[in-house]
């Protein structure tokens, strides 16, 4: 995180300016409220945590530091009684919260449920959007190299290869990520999107698949790959259009099948409006 990340997204309260700086600024953003003191070891493991955290979502909420020793009264207002307790505040109101030192998976998770990272102004120096997942997995291995102790790095490469279809080297990468990293939303999703992958050994190109689907609209087992394949080829509603077709015209077929892809894919994805649109359309089906 750089100081002008810092000096954006990170900021002290007291009991002077609560009011203003949390309470009244939660009602356009997201505040999180960390309660520490410097005594605190706990603290000194989450603090930074949560400062990565904030810029990386890049204001979609903003870290309030609340030193419990200095804000007793405040403390005492939201019925702090250990640290580090964090309470997320939105709309003036508490909505969520948490105490101790969660893993950064955990933190990650905690804050999915509420606020979505901002998109972030991409750096002049490393033009990602234009990458292709080759050059991305190039990339990566070039500043994994160069700091080998750097995990996320490796967590970023598990993806990239996953984007790259070097589905058995990202499997690899995965497996030897540290705990705090193995729990990460990412990791969660890309372990779903590699038990998907395995479904495709040896299976038949798009277009065959395609092909058999136009002819026997009832080839369910062809349209079962078919839906694996759009979805892991970046064409999501497209997959779960294929398993919603058998969930409702042959739901119990390869037992339940269907269903099972329908879960398993809502777990590889990130758009929330979609997700949800489709989980109301397989609850139609089933219910």
């Amino acid at each position: 995180m750089t100081a002008s990340d810092a000096a954006t997204h990170v900021f002290d309260v007291d009991q002077d300016n609560f009011e203003a700086e949390v309470l009244q600024a939660s009602l356009t953003t997201p505040i999180l409220v960390d309660f520490w003191a410097t005594w605190c070891g706990p603290c000194k493991t989450l603090g930074p945590m949560l400062e990565k955290l904030a810029a990386e979502f890049n204001g979609a909420f903003r870290l309030a530091k609340v030193d419990v020793d200095k804000n007793q009264q405040l403390a005492a207002m939201f019925g702090v009684r250990s640290i580090p307790t964090v309470v997320l505040v939105k709309d003036g109101q508490i909505l969520d919260g948490f105490t101790g030192a969660l893993p950064e998976g955990q933190l990650r998770e905690f804050l999915s449920r509420h606020v979505q990272p901002a998109e972030a102004q991409v750096a002049e120096e490393v033009p990602v959007s234009a990458e292709t997942p080759d050059q991305a997995v190039e990339r990566l291995r070039q500043a994994i190299a160069a700091e080998p102790a750097k995990a996320d790095l490796k967590l970023d490469l598990a993806l990239a290869l996953m984007r790259a279809g070097q589905a058995d080297d990202a499997e690899t990468e995965l497996t030897a990520l540290p705990a705090n990293l193995a729990t990460d939303n990412r990791a969660v999703r890309l372990r779903s999107q590699l038990d998907l992958a395995r479904a495709l050994n040896g299976a038949p190109s798009l277009a065959e698949l395609q092909q058999r689907v136009q002819t026997d609209a009832g080839d369910w087992q062809a349209r079962d790959l078919l839906g694996v394949r759009l979805l892991l080829e970046d064409d999501a509603a497209a997959g779960l259009e294929q398993f919603l077709a058998i969930l409702e015209r042959a739901r119990d077929w390869n037992d339940g099948a269907a269903k099972k892809r329908l879960l398993a894919a809502f777990a590889t994805l990130d758009d929330a409006e979609l997700v949800g649109r489709y989980r109301r359309r397989m609850a139609s089906l089933l219910f």
